[in-house]
């Protein structure tokens, strides 16, 4: 009994040492019927060297890490292979900016309705992978943040 103690503790242990990401504030723009796309934003923050490097959702058939940045006045759009989050800072994923796309939606995504999304980072020292479980809540269409171009 006690090693089986010892090992759920060791187990715990690992399991918060890798907990490291904290996530503030998620949200997923509302779609109207048929539309294939729609953004996932949040704040991140880490108390080590983290990386996200990938994301999945059930409610998509494809989910990427995006910038959206200016090229001789465009506005563009790209998949990136992931983005650093650095201690003591806050990394934004906000409409314009970083953010989490979700592509060839299953289903029209209406204000209330809640987006599991699990959020894959790594530890940029050891490299070691881990996940985070993020329900992040649909806004109405028209609700308060601008949209975003595609």
């Amino acid at each position: 009994m006690k090693k089986l103690v010892a090992s759920l503790c060791l187990l715990a242990a690992a399991t918060l040492a890798q907990a490291q990401v904290t996530i503030q504030d998620p949200w997923v723009r509302g779609t109207v019927p048929k539309q294939q796309a729609s953004g996932a934003f949040m704040q991140l923050s880490a108390s080590k060297d983290t990386r996200l490097i990938a994301a999945q959702s059930p409610v998509a058939h494809v989910v990427e890490i995006h910038e959206m940045l200016m090229d001789n006045n465009i506005m563009k759009m790209r998949q990136i292979p992931g983005l650093d989050i650095v201690p003591g800072r806050v990394l934004e994923l906000k409409p314009g900016g970083f953010h989490i796309m979700l592509i060839e939606l299953k289903q029209q995504l209406k204000g209330g309705d809640v987006v599991p999304i699990t959020l894959i980072f790594e530890d940029t020292q050891t490299k070691k992978q881990f996940t985070q479980e993020v329900k992040a809540p649909v806004t109405a269409l028209g609700g308060g943040n601008m949209p975003m171009k595609h």
